[in-house]
């Protein structure tokens, strides 16, 4: 394979997953390219969790220093009222007894991360920008992508498969799931943002509040360069039930909040160490969006095709696992396309071990969103006890599927 226009591997989307992927195929001698309908990779985006069997899996690909130096290794969640007194809490990472730490991170930052690693082993025309895909067609030998750039201009590359990591809007999920596209609303407004802080507990420490009306905040530091300044950067979520509705395909999705709609359900809220109205207000920019996932599909691709990451299994928020699992999508893809039998046969089997787990995950997600909602107004012993059955029984559920990939 020779010319510019044909690599073993197209992936459409370089975010996360995709540019995992790239470097998970790099890793045993196959090539890739990466096609992305922006026309320009900026890192944009708010903090997100990244669980250690996917960090294990961006060590072996060389990358645990760059994330060191870049993210927060978590070392507790921590659970209050909204009072701030302590109602469980629970190690992560290491602290659990995990070989590999869990890191939270700036999304933006980790897919820059990524991406200087595509582009510096992989070379600088890896990833190629302003480039959407379209449709695709299988042949005897292949698959034929059909791309366009931002003038219009049609673009064809032939691969030996095509994997749509193209996100929750997903053209290769549409051609290959039409009709399937529909969101399925939590009934939960979300509402996010970072702020600088002065400190936040030990600067190792994730919160998880809930007060006798459900209301939810989630905060934690994501930034080893403001630790490094003595401050930090905190990415807070809160989250407010709200009716239920038909969402078209990312409708609402990150659109601009304002502080006015977050306030009036946090005014009363005070921990001592902390007021969550004051880090709230200290955010330069707010985004809110519905909590929504999809139903899980009965498979995901055909022949050559396959999906990957949000694509193939968007889900919750809740148990911070979306990332996670687009990376072991793509380097169980990559082990099993290693193994230089039959494309087809090997996206099958990729598809047989990612599809059952992230099946499960979703549904855990989904669970424990309303198992958290359903401890609203108890005694908070009996809030206690229940967020500790809540999180061993979707943990057991999350390293369960895991050793089985």
């Amino acid at each position: 394979m020779t010319t510019a226009n044909t690599a073993d591997i197209v992936i459409a989307g370089a975010g996360i997953g995709g540019l995992a992927t790239a470097l998970a195929l790099h890793a045993k001698g196959i090539d890739a390219v990466v096609l992305e309908a922006a026309a320009e990779l900026r890192p944009l985006g708010v903090g997100i969790n990244i669980q250690p069997a996917a960090i294990g899996a961006l060590t072996e690909l060389g990358l645990g220093e760059a994330l060191a130096a870049t993210g927060i290794r978590t070392r507790e969640h921590r659970y209050l009222d909204h009072r701030g007194a302590i109602l469980w809490t629970e190690p992560r990472g290491v602290a659990a007894g995990h070989q590999h730490p869990q890191y939270s991170i700036h999304r933006g930052e980790l897919q820059m991360l990524l991406l200087a690693a595509v582009r510096d082993r992989l070379g600088p025309h890896a990833v190629r920008t302003g480039l959407r895909v379209d449709a695709f067609r299988q042949t005897a030998s292949g698959v034929r992508v059909l791309a366009y750039d931002e003038a219009g201009g049609a673009v064809e590359f032939e691969a030996a498969a095509l994997v749509g990591a193209d996100g929750m809007h997903s053209s290769v999920r549409s051609r290959l799931h039409p009709g399937r596209g529909a969101l399925s609303p939590a009934g939960v407004d979300m509402w996010r943002g970072l702020s600088e802080m002065d400190e936040f507990l030990d600067g190792r420490t994730m919160i998880l509040v809930n007060d006798e009306q459900a209301t939810r905040l989630i905060a934690y530091p994501i930034s080893r360069r403001h630790a490094e300044r003595g401050k930090a950067l905190v990415n807070w979520v809160c989250m407010v039930a709200a009716p239920s509705k038909s969402l078209s395909d990312g409708a609402g999705w990150n659109r601009p909040g304002l502080l006015e709609e977050v306030l009036p359900h946090l005014v009363e809220w005070d921990f001592g160490w902390l007021n969550p109205a004051v880090m709230v207000a200290r955010s330069p920019r707010i985004l809110r969006y519905p909590m929504a996932d999809r139903d899980p599909l009965p498979h995901w691709g055909e022949g050559r095709v396959t999906l990957l990451g949000d694509a193939a299994h968007l889900m919750y928020p809740i148990g911070a696992n979306g990332a996670s699992q687009a990376i072991i999508d793509g380097t169980t893809l990559a082990a099993e396309l290693a193994r230089g039998e039959d494309v087809a046969a090997a996206l099958e089997r990729y598809e047989a071990a990612r599809r059952p787990a992230t099946t499960a995950i979703i549904l855990a997600n989904r669970n424990m969103d309303g198992a958290e909602r359903s401890i609203a107004g108890r005694a908070n012993h009996d809030k206690a006890a229940e967020l500790a059955t809540i999180t061993h029984r979707y943990r057991m559920t999350v390293e369960q599927r895991q050793s089985r990939t």
